[in-house]
């Protein structure tokens, strides 16, 4: 990619996001991290605590879970869906012996024949919380790091398992030892689940039956006295929004190059999940990008191809990690969940207005022109970008191992594409333009368009004679509408109209309106 280019961002709103992606991942309600992070900075708030210690307490509320994104995949070796496991576990009560242990009995091979499934439990119960643990710390320490959000936050993630008694792990850390945005990270996090289980009384008990154990008592004190104020605030007001106003001290905004910087982390934490997609969407970007350019789009909407690529498995984080693993065929309840995965990497995106695009154009990466694809859109509502992200995709996927197949060469890949292209699922240009920036030969195909008109441009022209205004032209091509201003005000000069009526009359006569536009 050539420099960055686009608006600044800000990193709360791509945090926000990665929140709820991590809510997907750990079988959480969605908007589970960002109510933990409201009534962390309220109770941080009452406490008296500078901005630079609630900002602290703010991030690390909204990123606790990340490193149980890969921990709760390890339950994969004990349940064909650790998300349904993990979703039992937020029911059940921390401060009981009685009901964790009930939690493994239930869960822990649940499916499998007696004995196989005694052994399960026997070597759960031999192997304990550690390793679990040990994973959530280092996949946490990680992403601290790869986001770059300071060292009190990066530390602070990883100590998000330990318990005011030093019972905790992995580090066994005991009262003032854990730091300050974890202990209440912990506070906050049971507060919000057992709130939404069984109202302020189950909030307030489990507090009280933790004091002194799994949570600092000062602490567990204050949001017991604070509880009906903060728990109705908390479901009175508009999540995604409270959040954002929450932001301790000046909001810290994203350069370009710092946006996609933070999008490859998060990359990282989707792929991460099974060792099969380890760096696929750092790939898909890549190619998808550079591919844009060569089709001549525009520096702006090159980079929001490179990002949407970035982005665009999130919502794997929402299927089991025993689906993307099985080696082999999957059942139809197994392929439904997968087909789900591109509508979640929407759905985390979609409350963000400066990634929201994004979301939208990563929900098409799976779609093809037929409408065969895992949402069926058909070609009439795939723009430029959208055929783009979809080739890249296939073609890197099938440069990949998956647990069914070895992975194929990049020349082997490359002929799948075509083949697609061929049998009208996948857009020849955009295979083309793809092949190309993955330094695959490809054979030039010279296509004249009258006037000097780009590809790009006729798309922006089939838009305008369908009477489409400039606004949706804009969510249609995820560009911003001065920038379809822009190009029709290019195209008219080109072909010498100034009026929608002439440009389609132009188009007519030059053999430019798609059959079904």
């Amino acid at each position: 990619m050539q420099e960055s280019s686009g608006p600044r961002v800000r990193l709360a709103e791509v945090v926000a996001s990665l929140s709820l992606a991590t809510d997907l991942a750990g079988g959480l309600p969605l908007e589970h991290g960002l109510r933990r992070s409201l009534l962390a900075v309220w109770l941080g708030e009452d406490a008296g605590l500078s901005d630079d210690e609630l900002s602290d307490v703010y991030y690390v509320a909204l990123l606790g879970t990340v490193g149980c994104s890969v921990e709760g995949t390890l339950l994969a070796k004990v349940s064909r869906d650790e998300l349904a496991v993990l979703r039992d576990g937020a029911t059940v009560d921390p401060t009981s012996t009685r009901e964790i242990v009930a939690w493994v009995l239930r869960n822990f091979g649940a499916e499998e024949p007696p004995l196989r499934r005694i052994g399960i439990v026997l070597s759960a119960i031999r192997s304990g919380q550690t390793e679990f643990q040990t994973v959530c710390r280092d996949v946490a320490l990680q992403v601290g790091e790869m986001l770059a959000i300071g060292p009190t936050i990066r530390q602070a993630l990883a100590e998000c398992h330990e318990r005011w008694d030093g019972a905790g792990g992995p580090k066994r850390l005991k009262g003032d030892d854990i730091r300050l945005p974890a202990r209440i990270f912990n506070v906050a996090h049971h507060a919000d689940l057992f709130n939404r289980l069984g109202g302020t009384a189950a909030a307030m008990a489990v507090m009280r039956r933790g004091r002194g154990k799994l949570y600092d008592p000062n602490l567990a004190d204050r949001f017991c006295r604070l509880a009906p104020q903060l728990l109705s605030r908390l479901d009175s007001e508009p999540t995604w929004d409270a959040v954002l106003s929450a932001e301790p001290g000046s909001p810290r905004m994203l350069a370009p190059a710092e946006l996609d910087a933070v999008g490859a982390a998060i990359a990282n934490f989707a792929d991460i999940r099974s060792p099969f997609t380890v760096g696929h969407s750092s790939g898909v970007a890549a190619v998808a990008g550079e591919a844009a350019r060569r089709l001549g789009l525009s520096d702006d909407d090159a980079a929001t191809v490179h990002r949407a690529g970035l982005l665009h498995d999130l919502g794997r984080c929402g299927v089991p990690a025993a689906v993307w693993n099985k080696p082999g065929p999957l059942t139809l309840s197994e392929w439904e969940r997968v087909k789900e995965h591109p509508s979640l990497t929407e759905l985390v995106l979609a409350r963000s207005g400066a990634l929201g695009h994004l979301g939208a154009l990563a929900g098409l990466h799976h779609e093809r022109l037929d409408g065969s694809g895992y949402r069926r859109v058909t070609a009439s509502f795939l723009p430029v970008p959208a055929r783009i992200l979809a080739a890249a995709d296939a073609f890197r996927t099938k440069t990949e191992p998956r647990p069914f197949r070895a992975a194929l060469t990049t020349d082997a890949a490359a002929e799948h594409v075509r083949d697609e292209a061929r049998l009208g699922t996948l857009d020849p240009e955009a295979v083309d333009a793809v092949l190309a920036a993955a330094g695959q030969r490809v054979r030039p195909k010279p296509r004249q368009r009258p006037a000097g008109l780009s590809d790009r441009e006729v798309e922006v022209l089939s838009l305008v004679i369908r009477g489409h205004s400039n606004r949706q032209m804009a969510e249609i091509l995820f560009v911003s509408p001065k920038t379809v201003d822009h190009h029709i005000q290019h195209i008219y000069d080109k072909i010498g109209v100034s009026t929608r009526v002439g440009a389609t009359l132009y188009a007519l006569q030059h053999g430019l309106v798609e059959h079904g536009s």
